[in-house]
Parts: C-alpha cells; structure tokens; sequence
C-alpha cells in the first residue's frame, strides 16, 4: 500500500494531500529511512512521523483498502512519541 495512502485511512493524517505533502518534505520514515508519498508499506513497518516538535513512531498491523473510524487505530500500534530535535534523523 502507498505510504500517504495508508497515512489516510489510518487516520494519522486526515488528508491524503496533506500525507503526501509531508512525505515530499521529508518528515516521514519507514524502518529509519526517508520515504516519500509513493513508497510501499508493508506489515510489520516502523514509520516515524514528524509533527511540528513532536516525532511518532508507529508498527503497522493491519493493511486494508478501507476502513472505518472505529476500526483506523487498530492499522497501527503506537511505539514511542518523542520530542523531535534536528539531529534525531
């Protein structure tokens, strides 16, 4: 599945523009390498997002064309949510 794709129906960004937008700038990893909006995730992934001055660490679990709003958090485990310094990367 695309990466800004699976950020949408995640619900960890609520646009699929936006997903892509923040995926070009370089502020979304997959497993500690920078990915872009077209990159493939897969189960078992660990994407790392950067939200202003907050950086979340996310397991994919679950992969599905749609879902609902009840059933978006269980697509993820949360890692670790961290504040976000430069040198992080």
């Amino acid at each position: 599945m695309r990466l800004d794709k699976f950020l949408k129906l995640s619900r960890l960004i609520k646009r699929r523009t936006v997903a892509k937008d923040v995926s070009d700038q370089g502020r979304v990893w997959i497993n500690g390498r920078d990915a872009k909006a077209s990159s493939t995730v897969k189960l078992g992934d660990e994407l790392s997002i950067q939200f202003g001055q907050k950086k979340v660490t996310v397991k994919v679990e679950a992969l599905t064309e749609s879902t609902r709003k009840d059933d978006a958090a269980g697509m993820y485990t949360l890692v670790k949510e961290e504040p976000f310094q430069k040198d992080d990367v």
